[in-house]
């Protein structure tokens, strides 16, 4: 054999004998078949939240409407006798008095029919003495003498009217108050029902509104109520007047506010804003950017609970403006969510965080 063969076997010889010595010594891998054991979770760590403890209040809600403002009492004072105007007593802007005299009109013959049936009646008067002194010793009729108490009546009557007429002569303020407007000036010819002068009391007002069908229930006659004028100090009143039935086009039900005017501002005509007084209740101061509206559209707010438990409560709003809505509906101490609500859900465990304390 040539010694190239040799060499070529020995080189294989060797390879062999370094294959099984590899084989020998190595480790066996044996698949398995188990599924790899899940690395231990890590610990959830609860969400922090910042609260606010409120704490509620005895408030007094009210109950807001539009109204009118118009004078306690108006009046036009028209004249009841024709005749022409001799004298004004009073003129535009003047305050009157109960009974002070407005105008004066002519007489026109008046005072004479007076004095007439004055005479008229003191004869018929001094008849009827005779008659009844004759007719008690059998000298004159009982017809006679029921004549002319017929007709002593009809001239007392006649006398009455003619007074009447001549008191009517001098128009006077029925009620104490301003004048609003005046209709005739001196010289003027009126007939009987020509207007004279408008008088109207103004230290005391009438503002009129309406209330909802939802909210009449909670109106009642004595309830205060506070009255802003839309270019004027505020007034009080008291409500004096609740419909008792709804107005058949709106729904709602008229109410009417005694208001005093001691100073007599000059704001009978204008509009109002009417703020009913309701009964005090327990209530609690929020931001309204606090407020959400829940699964079934109703307002409320997100709070922890002793547990540190999210819980959402639906509310009632009283009021609302600007700078803070009051509710009613949380409990007497509230640890409000004011910052992070937005990540958590009704019944979660947080991590609450006074807003005090971060602060600091």
């Amino acid at each position: 054999m040539s010694k190239a063969k040799w060499s070529s076997l020995g080189l294989s010889l060797i390879v062999v004998i370094a294959l099984i010595i590899w084989l020998a010594t190595g480790e066996v891998k044996v698949a398995n078949t188990d599924a790899p054991a899940e690395p231990k979770a890590a610990e959830k760590e609860l969400t922090r939240v910042q609260v606010t403890r409120l704490n509620a209040q005895l408030y007094e809600p009210g109950l807001l409407l539009q109204g009118q403002l118009e004078p306690w009492r108006a009046v036009t004072v028209s004249a009841r006798v024709a005749g022409t105007v001799e004298t004004i007593a009073a003129d535009l802007g003047d305050s009157v008095k109960t009974g002070d005299v407005l105008l004066t009109l002519s007489e026109d013959g008046r005072g004479a029919g007076v004095l007439r049936w004055q005479a008229r009646v003191k004869q018929l008067e001094a008849d009827l003495s005779a008659v009844q002194k004759l007719g008690s010793r059998n000298l004159a009729s009982q017809s006679e003498a029921l004549g002319l108490e017929s007709d002593l009546a009809a001239a007392r009557a006649e006398l009455e009217g003619a007074q009447l007429a001549v008191s009517h002569l001098k128009p006077k303020a029925p009620f104490d108050g301003v004048i609003n407007r005046k209709e005739v000036e001196s010289g003027s010819l009126v007939q009987v029902g020509s207007p004279l002068y408008e008088l109207v009391r103004i230290d005391r007002l009438k503002a009129k509104g309406q209330v909802p069908q939802q909210s009449v229930a909670q109106v009642a006659p004595g309830q205060k109520v506070r009255v802003r004028p839309l270019d004027g100090e505020a007034l009080y009143g008291v409500v004096s007047f609740v419909a008792s039935a709804a107005n058949p086009e709106t729904r709602s039900f008229a109410i009417e506010v005694a208001v005093e005017n001691p100073d007599q501002e000059r704001i009978a005509g204008g509009s109002a804003n009417l703020r009913v007084a309701l009964a005090d209740v327990q209530a609690t101061f929020i931001s309204p950017a606090y407020l959400s509206l829940g699964d079934d559209g109703r307002p409320g707010v997100k709070y922890v609970d002793e547990q540190n438990k999210v819980v959402f409560r639906t509310v009632k709003l009283l009021s609302v403006a600007t700078d803070g809505a009051w509710v009613t509906g949380l409990p007497d101490e509230t640890r409000l969510i004011t910052r992070g609500a937005g990540f958590v859900n009704e019944g979660e465990q947080v991590q609450p965080v006074d807003a005090s304390e971060e602060r600091g």
